[in-house]
């Protein structure tokens, strides 16, 4: 059966050509297997499809023609396709591939940066899956499989190196409707949703990347699917994490910044994760930012 939902909390987005995938078994079982889904959702959460997949034949063929069922049905076609799931690495490169094959124009990323999708799955292993028929809590299997970053970062490229960084805040207020950063100002930054429930007057953390090449390291940036950014003041570095499973080493702390660290991790933990990135020349402030990346790291 096929399940279309509309979201209300952003009526004023239009729904995005860049989509977030899951395919997974939940934590429910039918018949004495556990169901397995295919969730597709656009970046905006806005348009959303589930098909539930035949438990005895999920494999690759199957699962291109169900998103080739999606696709013929939904309202704006993806040029995008981003999915997180690494234990569904083989199997979704292999469907998904072949739905590329024919539209030249699309795009498969396994990629972490699927904040829509993952409030998508917080929301049905909050409120859906427990009020199934079938739902058996020890089933476990609804739950992302977060990857661990690497325990080393690789040395950041060459076209992502700034000249400064800064820990730096803004009013979460400036995220909500009516605030001063809106799709139209963040460069070739993305914004994802925010949570109704945040305190409207936290102050949001982020880190500042200041390089006279702002454009294009802004540029390089938004290739890279960059999920989110860690401090670790124990070992005193700055980390991007990109891509499925990949992580950069930004910069080393001094001892003022390993304060700074600490801070800006636990405001972030205060706010459900979500912090942001923003990339502007030295002296441009009160200038729109080359880029602005909205980001929720989510807890292992």
């Amino acid at each position: 059966p096929r399940q279309r939902t509309t979201l209300a909390n952003a009526p004023d987005r239009p729904i995005s050509s860049e989509w977030e995938l899951d395919c997974f078994s939940r934590p429910v079982l039918v018949d004495g297997k556990k169901l397995w889904e295919l969730l597709v959702t656009d970046a905006s959460g806005q348009w959303r499809e589930v098909v539930a997949l035949d438990s005895s034949g999920v494999n690759s063929v199957a699962v291109r023609e169900a998103v080739e069922g999606v696709i013929a049905r939904a309202p704006v076609k993806p040029t995008v396709i981003r999915f997180f799931r690494r234990q569904m690495l083989n199997m979704l490169t292999i469907a998904l591939g072949g739905v590329a094959s024919a539209r030249p124009t699309l795009r498969v990323a396994p990629s972490r940066a699927t904040h829509a999708l993952y409030d998508w799955l917080e929301e049905r292993e909050r409120d859906v899956y427990p009020a199934m028929d079938g739902y058996a809590a020890s089933a476990g299997a609804a739950a992302r499989d977060r990857m661990t970053p690497p325990v080393t970062p690789a040395r950041l490229p060459e076209g992502l190196r700034g000249e400064q960084y800064a820990f730096v805040t803004l009013p979460l207020a400036e995220l909500r409707a009516g605030g001063g950063i809106t799709q139209e100002n963040v460069g070739v930054g993305k914004l994802i949703n925010v949570r109704d429930d945040l305190p409207p007057d936290a102050l949001l953390p982020g880190v500042a990347i200041l390089t006279r090449r702002s454009d294009a390291l802004a540029m390089s940036l938004a290739s890279t699917e960059l999920s989110a950014v860690r401090a670790d003041p124990t070992q005193r570095q700055l980390v991007l994490d990109v891509a499925l499973d990949e992580s950069f080493l930004v910069a080393k702390l001094n001892d003022e910044q390993r304060v700074e660290a600490a801070g800006f991790e636990k405001a972030k933990t205060s706010l459900d994760g979500l912090h942001f990135v923003v990339v502007q020349g030295p002296d441009d402030d009160g200038v729109e930012p080359a880029g602005f990346w909205l980001l929720r790291e989510l807890t292992t």
